[in-house]
């Protein structure tokens, strides 16, 4: 089981912004917590189950054994994360 975490490129409220995804939704709360990230910042929607993290939340994830991902130098990858998060977002209960 891995964490994912993507390019911080979204610019918003002065931040620059990345996704934090897992293979198994058990694995991406549980990480998400490690990072101080209260369990009501999840996001179920039409992107997928993920977290919001800042740059520096997605260094500190990738200091913590986060596998950094690329939209650019990893498409196929980044296709099948996407996906996978797509799928666990339809599962998640509340």
């Amino acid at each position: 089981m891995t964490v994912y975490v993507d390019d911080a490129v979204t610019l918003w409220r002065g931040h620059r912004w990345a996704h934090l995804m897992a293979d198994t939704l058990d694995e991406l709360h549980d990480f998400a917590a490690q990072l101080g990230i209260p369990r009501r910042a999840f996001q179920d929607k039409t992107s997928g189950a993920h977290y919001d993290v800042t740059a520096q939340l997605r260094e500190q994830a990738i200091a913590l054994g986060a596998m950094a991902i690329s939209r650019h130098d990893d498409r196929a990858l980044m296709r099948r994360v996407i996906a996978n998060a797509r799928a666990q977002g339809r599962r998640e209960t509340p």
